[in-house]
């Protein structure tokens, strides 16, 4: 099998992007709680826009089956407040459930989490549960609810241990997603998702996280950020800082996806990143939509860069499906009901 690790609901119609927009125009107004239900939309609605964009480019791509979550630009845990929060990831997740239910051979359901800044993310746990309960492989975390100010503590700070304990006793991984940034330093796809993803692995270098949670497992997307190219920083600054090598310390817990648009950042993350820590991720539709000019082939079709490692079959099969059954046990489980 190929299973995509990384997709999200980007192709939800219009109307659906409208309500969140005047969900937050209403907060702004004074209404800050009694929200009201989104619009409905329709079975129809939901297959016409799925087999006409990421179903018809999985099937183009050869690509079995995706994780799939809300669209992450709009988790938007700064509007608003954590009842809002709570409303709009209950509102999103009944929306993923809905895809996967309708097409459970396609795709298997990641959830958002209810995060505002300053609420304790004890706060996300009850929606956690009610998600893994309607069969939800894995969450989303939002290191920085704030979206671009980075208010909160560090994730390995004891504050966010309630969720771990959550999350390891549901034996769920967390991908670490920021979302949209409302700081005009950084652009939402370009600066502000990589500087997440390279701030949490640093924090996680620093941290003895994984001694308190040695189970817990942490899913870094877009290739890690800058951290593979950097990797001889990283390894030299935990050498200098009296931290234990990467290898020790992290790679039992930590993975990345393939969510990287050339063939030469490919090629550098395989060699970098142990075929072990790696998974399949192509993020579409996503953050880049467009043709390379240069190869004639989309950006995002992360498959091509990795069929053209020359990996053996043993990596090759490890990097497209066995590593995510790893990573992920219920979706493991969720496959094997299914007879695969």
């Amino acid at each position: 099998m190929i299973i995509d690790c990384h997709g999200h609901f980007t192709t939800v119609p219009a109307y659906f992007r409208d309500y969140r927009k005047a969900q937050i125009e209403d907060y702004a107004q004074g209404k800050t709680s009694g929200f009201s239900d989104a619009p409905q939309i329709s079975d129809d609605e939901l297959r016409e826009g799925l087999e006409a964009n990421q179903i018809r480019l999985q099937k183009e791509r050869g690509i079995d089956m995706t994780l799939f979550s809300p669209i992450a630009g709009l988790m938007g845990h700064h509007h608003g407040n954590e009842a809002m929060s709570q409303h709009w990831s209950r509102t999103c997740n009944n929306l993923i459930a809905r895809v996967a239910k309708l097409y459970p051979e396609r795709f298997a359901p990641v959830c958002q989490l209810p995060q505002s800044p300053g609420a304790n993310p004890a706060g996300c746990i009850e929606e956690l549960e009610r998600c893994a309960e309607l069969g939800f492989v894995a969450c989303n975390l939002n290191p920085d609810p704030s979206d671009g100010h980075w208010t909160d503590p560090p994730m390995t700070d004891e504050w966010w241990y309630p969720l771990y304990e959550k999350l390891v006793e549901l034996d769920m991984p967390a991908m670490i997603h920021v979302s949209g940034s409302c700081n005009p330093n950084f652009h939402g796809t370009g600066a502000h998702y990589i500087n997440g993803d390279t701030t949490v692995f640093m924090q996680l270098l620093l941290s003895d996280l994984f001694k308190t949670f040695p189970s817990l497992r942490l899913v870094i997307p877009h290739g890690g950020g800058a951290v593979p190219y950097h990797w001889g920083r990283y390894r030299g600054l935990a050498q200098d800082l009296g931290r234990p090598p990467l290898a020790e310390a992290l790679m039992d817990n930590v993975y990345f996806d393939t969510c990287v648009y050339h063939q030469p950042g490919i090629n550098l993350l395989t060699e970098v990143i142990p075929v072990k820590n790696v998974l399949f991720g192509s993020e579409m539709v996503g953050a880049v939509r467009s043709i390379d000019p240069e190869t004639g082939q989309a950006f995002d079709d992360t498959k091509r860069y990795i069929e053209a490692l020359g990996l053996s079959p043993e990596d090759q099969h490890a990097l497209f499906e066995g590593n995510v059954r790893k990573v992920y046990p219920r979706l493991d489980a969720l496959l094997k009901d299914m007879g695969k």
